[in-house]
């Protein structure tokens, strides 16, 4: 079977429909990556993809089901769209069914181009600078561990009220973990990038080189609540969070950390002492995510019905004050409420905030600096209590001077109830976030203080 061009395989799809309604979208993925260990590359591999998704709209008089059937590769149209009308027949009403979006959002791409396309490359000038990098480390008596990727998806969303619109996505990651020839220390440096130009491994280097210097001397300390400096990273990890979790229909129904006691939700609260704003925006330079909705499966956060639906920039937390949460179509006319979708970015900042992590550091009369945390689980969704450790570098600063390192922890802290506990946030700038980064890197943070972040208990890891 020939491969069609895939907006040729959307509107073979939406022609062979026999349903109330039909949404088809194809996303075509490529992708490139570099691996390395013990200061040398070991893998390096470039891989393509086809993902194929028909939703089906099927009226039964008692309301209108959805069906969604999805294929890789390059399935059989036809049957597609049959098991996508079928799967609609057999389920009940949707509760979220809203008429189909017909009205063209911004940034609606060229629905005639390619896809466009990524390739090994990207790392042209990665590759080299990794050998320089590798050279150095065994001269310092160093490991270099890590990787970086390269992905582009293309996707080509048709419907049957007449919308046609393809969004373009890069998105890459270096990630670069250093440690002592006897493995005894260990050290982290990540980066987001759309296109690898504003990649410095030099600058990676540097900073792991910074850590595992720092790390020379080891500190033992107790568990308990010490003020702790997080970086961009760090604070990225819990912000999305913090992001993923705002869901208006669990807060109205009292299921999340955003229900107010008694009914409702708590948007008009203050959430934070300091000025901070939480923010997504689809064109952020540098963080650019689709402007529309696209939607294989409903769930609180998005509706199948949705596809199409302009994304605008919307704050969440306004000067301190949950200003929205994410809510579907459905259930803000449910709720008479404003519609309002999630956005892939996620910024943090304090407006007019300067300070360097540099800067903090040297103010920081005694405290935590942390490099990253991993391994985070939520431990109670009505106060999201998360759980997780520190990971590659826990450093004690006295003086305005990092001393040495400390052992790691296992903490136990709201990101929520940590927005009321901030008293510093510095300039705001691109970050890769360490734990969530297999599904969300485009993101901006500052660094953060807090004077009483709970190391709850340490950690034998190392």
């Amino acid at each position: 079977m020939s491969w069609l061009r895939p907006q040729d395989v959307v509107e073979k799809a939406l022609a062979a429909s026999t349903a109330d309604g039909q949404v088809a979208f194809v996303v075509e993925s490529s992708e490139a990556n570099l691996r390395w260990a013990n200061n040398s590359l070991t893998t390096n591999g470039a891989m393509r993809s086809r993902q194929v998704v028909v939703v089906s709209f099927v009226d039964g008089g008692a309301g209108v089901a959805a069906g969604t059937v999805a294929r890789t590769g390059n399935p059989d149209v036809a049957e597609l769209v049959a098991a996508s009308e079928q799967a609609a027949r057999d389920a009940g009403p949707a509760e979220d069914a809203v008429p189909l979006v017909s009205e063209t959002p911004p940034g609606a791409g060229d629905w005639d181009a390619d896809p466009a396309e990524t390739s090994i490359a990207v790392f042209r000038d990665v590759a080299p600078a990794l050998g320089e990098a590798f050279g150095g480390a065994r001269d310092r008596g160093e490991r270099l561990f890590g990787y970086a990727e390269h992905g582009m998806s293309t996707t080509y969303l048709g419907t049957s009220t007449g919308l046609r619109l393809r969004h373009d996505q890069p998105g890459g990651r270096v990630e670069l973990n250093g440690k002592s020839d006897d493995m005894s220390r260990s050290v982290w440096a990540g980066v987001g990038t759309r296109d690898f130009t504003d990649v410095s491994v030099a600058g990676l280097v540097a900073d792991v080189q910074r850590g595992l210097g720092w790390s020379q001397r080891r500190v033992e300390l107790p568990a308990g609540r010490h003020e702790t400096l997080l970086p961009p990273s760090a604070v990225a990890d819990l912000m999305i969070y913090a992001y993923w979790t705002m869901q208006a229909r669990d807060a109205d129904e009292g299921r999340n950390v955003y229900a107010r006691p008694g009914g409702g939700n708590r948007v008009g609260e203050r959430l934070a002492t300091l000025p901070l704003t939480l923010r997504s925006d689809p064109f952020e330079p540098g963080l650019e995510a689709s402007p529309f909705q696209v939607v294989s499966a409903s769930s609180g956060a998005a509706s199948v019905f949705d596809n199409g639906m302009a994304i605008p920039a919307v704050d969440w937390v306004s000067g301190g004050v949950l200003t929205n949460l994410i809510r579907p179509r459905a259930w803000a006319l449910r709720t008479t409420a404003p519609a309002t979708a999630a956005v892939d970015n996620l910024v943090l900042e304090q407006p007019g905030a300067t300070a360097s992590l540099e800067d903090m550091v040297a103010a920081t009369d005694r405290g935590l600096l942390l490099t990253t945390l991993w391994y985070i689980r939520e431990v109670d969704p009505q106060t999201l209590l998360l759980t997780g450790l520190t990971r590659d570098g826990v450093f004690l600063v006295e003086g305005g001077e990092v001393v040495g390192a400390v052992n790691n922890f296992r903490f136990n802290e709201s990101p929520v109830d940590l927005l009321g506990r901030i008293t510093e946030a510095g300039r705001t700038e691109r970050t890769l976030p360490r734990e969530w980064n297999d599904w969300f890197t485009r993101t901006a943070m500052p660094a953060v203080r807090v004077p009483d972040f709970n190391m709850s208990s340490v950690s034998p890891a190392s």
